[in-house]
């Protein structure tokens, strides 16, 4: 059975586009043209992806994207937006976005992002190392069994490391992955998302910086 996207946008013909677009590439595709009316479709009937504008009357994107992650919802969303700023593309990572996408987008590039979110999510329920486990699906972190509650980009961060624990990664590479290869956020942004969740999952810290390199996960 082919994946279900629920595509939510206010622009009814930016909406129709991206449901051809996705049923052309196989997918079942259900519309939304506004937050209310997407967040009653979840209900309905959970779709494997959101594809969700930002700006929206009523209840926008980031609303919708955290009243989903406020109740356990893991389905992975990409967001669009017109804004491209830093602090904006921040804002929807934090809502709970799982991928981010700016307006004006190529739809093969939107078609490429829509499948490496489901690839991702079908690659493997849990993750482990030393001890921290990670649920893809329902996104709970836990270390030596204590919860470890992460914003969307933080758990994204820490699942690429658990699925190559030990291999040093280089800054470009870990931000190409993890925030896309279109992104303009630097190795500054990863220094400080590596510091929140060397916090969050406390000592000893497992997370080492390998100078003039970039990262690893492994025991000290």
């Amino acid at each position: 059975m082919a994946p279900t996207i629920l595509v939510v946008d206010d622009d009814r013909k930016l909406r129709d586009m991206l449901r051809r677009a996705l049923e052309g590439a196989g997918f079942e595709v259900a519309t939304a043209e506004d937050g209310g009316r997407a967040l009653a479709a979840v209900s309905k009937a959970a779709p494997d992806l959101i594809v969700l504008d930002v700006l929206m009357p009523g209840v926008d994107g980031l609303g919708v994207a955290r009243r989903l992650r406020d109740r356990g919802d893991a389905v992975p969303i990409l967001m669009l937006t017109a804004r491209d700023a830093v602090p904006d593309r921040v804002a929807g990572l934090d809502a709970g976005a799982d991928d981010y996408l700016v307006k004006p987008f190529a739809l093969d590039e939107l078609l490429a992002r829509v499948r490496a979110l489901l690839r991702r999510r079908s690659e493997g329920d849990l993750v482990r190392f030393a001890d921290v486990e990670m649920d893809v699906n329902t996104r709970e972190v836990t270390r030596a069994g204590t919860s470890v509650e992460l914003t969307a980009k933080e758990f994204e961060l820490l699942e690429y490391f658990l699925r190559a624990p030990r291999r040093v990664h280089d800054r470009d590479t870990i931000l190409a992955r993890v925030w896309g290869v279109e992104s303009e956020v630097n190795s500054n942004v990863l220094e400080v998302y590596v510091g929140y969740l060397r916090r969050k999952l406390g000592e000893p810290s497992l997370i080492q910086t390998v100078r003039g390199v970039g990262y690893a996960l492994k025991e000290a």
